[in-house]
């Protein structure tokens, strides 16, 4: 994995007939990566901070990296082929078995942006994949245009 990588935030997650759309990106540009529902909501209830009726997989695991002294640090969009994006998680833990540990595990993209949304954590796009990702920028514009045209908040759109 390469050192440069690029800073991006949760520009919105879109509700769509196959699942959920998370766009990501700065200020430069958005890209968009589809994940399934379930995460798309999970990714949506922590960026509105949403109360849950009881814990979801995402809590759980945020409450187990806690209780063990970690957190996520930071995630890292490391690669994509053939539209599928991978992820790196790295997760810090400080507690009374350890010092200071530095852990970077394999991870879907969808779950380690719904685990970095929790945590507060950056996220990045390492620089080989920002330069190939396509710019949808007006897509999710138009995207948030159509669902405020609709009663939306703008948050998702109805499905399609």
């Amino acid at each position: 994995m390469e050192n440069s990588v690029t800073a991006v935030d949760v520009k919105n997650v879109l509700a769509t007939s196959a699942g959920s759309a998370v766009f990501l990106g700065n200020e430069e540009k958005v890209f968009v990566i589809y994940v399934d529902h379930a995460v798309g909501s999970a990714i949506n209830m922590f960026l509105h901070k949403t109360p849950k009726p009881r814990p979801q997989t995402h809590d759980l695991f945020g409450d187990v990296l806690l209780a063990l002294g970690a957190k996520v640090e930071r995630v890292v969009i490391s690669d994509f082929s053939d539209t599928v994006y991978y992820a790196r998680l790295i997760i810090m833990a400080e507690n009374e078995l350890s010092e200071r540990k530095i852990v970077e595990i394999d991870a879907r993209p969808s779950d380690s942006i719904a685990l970095a949304v929790q945590a507060g954590a950056p996220i990045y796009v390492a620089s080989h994949v920002w330069t190939e990702v396509e710019d949808m920028s007006i897509v999710l514009q138009k995207m948030e245009e159509s669902s405020e045209e609709e009663g939306e908040d703008g948050s998702e759109l109805p499905e399609l």
